[in-house]
């Protein structure tokens, strides 16, 4: 009698995890692969951003200007709260950056299945921005203590720009490093045949650890 085999865990990346991958180098690349295929197999993982996300939304919404974000450090489980107070300065600075409240309006995005290769990549913005000139833009938000890689900002901006006839068509899409209320976006002069070729060789590589790591 045979023992039961597991269903293989396919390799998989959401957008936020492939761009960690792809700022990571040498041995450390591995190791977080390594982790992401530990939680898939044990769906664990939780966003304490949930909250936060919501209130930055509503302030767009509503046109509320900061309100909203002023609050939420408030609302939140004890254990959310530093990392909420942290955040609250540089998202507000970055949402006082975008101009007057009433010229900007929050737009429905969609997420976006990418395949690289034979890696599928879930493209994923947090929301949409419709100004009042009638341009957008999908962003995707930064929360991390340490500023994206440039590595990480060009795979996310790359691979949003690809797909952004479904995410939102005809936006621009940004990079928010939240705690810094920083805007990045897809630098000048970027060759999008280049970008291509080399995240398909970092997709190749992943699916390798990701194999290995079985």
């Amino acid at each position: 009698m045979t023992a039961p085999t597991s269903t293989p865990l396919t390799p998989y990346a959401t957008l936020l995890g492939f761009t960690r991958y792809v700022g990571r180098t040498g041995p450390t690349k591995a190791t977080f692969v390594g982790g992401l295929r530990r939680q898939r197999a044990s769906r664990s993982g939780f966003n304490p951003h949930g909250q936060f996300v919501k209130a930055l939304k509503a302030d767009i919404a509503f046109h509320t200007g900061g309100t909203h974000l002023a609050q939420v450090a408030d609302v939140v489980k004890p254990r959310w709260r530093p990392l909420y107070q942290a955040l609250v300065p540089g998202a507000t600075t970055w949402l006082h950056s975008l101009g007057e409240p009433a010229t900007i309006d929050l737009a429905q995005t969609r997420d976006a299945l990418a395949m690289l290769g034979d890696l599928p990549i879930k493209i994923n913005p947090h929301f949409g921005i419709r100004y009042a000139d009638g341009h957008a833009e999908a962003v995707r938000l930064h929360f991390d203590e340490t500023p994206p890689s440039e590595e990480a900002t060009l795979a996310a901006l790359h691979l949003t720009a690809r797909h952004m006839d479904a995410v939102l068509p005809h936006a621009e899409p940004v990079l928010v490093d939240v705690r810094r209320g920083t805007t990045h976006r897809m630098p000048d002069g970027a060759k999008p045949d280049e970008i291509e070729r080399w995240l398909a060789g970092e997709a190749a590589a992943f699916r390798a650890i990701w194999s290995a790591a079985a």
